[in-house]
């Protein structure tokens, strides 16, 4: 089985060009993590200090609305990086907490050692400018599919676009993903399931 740091050094320098000094002093910095299913990583009001990267399993993160409903924003699967970004941009508390929803196998990076990285790998900065790209158009469309889709478009694109999600996740989780009930999620499968 490929070892978590081998993926994580794949990950990397599929999008950063590093010598291999600049990768071994990256590596250096994410130290490994194993998180239980349904465990709270980042708690929302903590200022967030880690990002991670996910080797087995997934995380996701999540808010409470004001009516005290789960609204998950993100879900991040084997060899994907996540962390609670409005936190660890402007170093304020966190509104968004970060569980393991399965059983996994992660490396954290601490935000200090992150942004030192910034300062002694010029590569560094492109990995992290397209980190938040990707954050950016992923949370651009999922706003434009609540304003522009209904609760089956909504479902259909991501079973297209992110078939895992559906495949391994609870239809509650999934719910708090396409924000539905659960109970309109399950009449929605159905309906589809039978060609209806």
């Amino acid at each position: 089985m490929e070892n978590i740091y081998d993926q994580a050094a794949k990950y990397i320098t599929d999008r950063i060009e590093v010598t291999e000094d600049e990768l071994t002093i990256i590596l250096s910095y994410f130290k490994p993590m194993k998180a239980r299913k349904n465990q709270i990583l980042i708690s929302q009001g903590q200022t967030s200090q880690r990002t991670f990267f996910i080797g087995k399993g997934c995380i996701r993160i999540y808010f409470i609305t004001e009516q005290g409903h789960e609204a998950t924003r993100y879900f991040a699967f084997e060899n994907d990086i996540a962390a609670a970004l409005i936190s660890f941009i402007t170093h304020k508390p966190s509104p968004e907490y970060i569980q393991s929803v399965e059983h996994a196998d992660l490396l954290y990076i601490e935000q200090d050692d992150f942004f030192y990285l910034l300062e002694i790998i010029p590569a560094w900065e492109k990995f992290y400018r397209s980190f938040l790209e990707k954050a950016y158009v992923n949370n651009t469309n999922r706003l434009m599919s609540f304003l522009t889709m209904n609760a089956t478009e909504r479902y259909t694109r991501l079973l297209d676009e992110y078939p895992d999600v559906i495949k391994r996740l609870s239809n509650k989780m999934v719910a708090t993903y396409l924000n539905l009930s659960p109970e309109t999620l399950s009449r929605l499968k159905t309906r589809l399931q039978s060609g209806q």
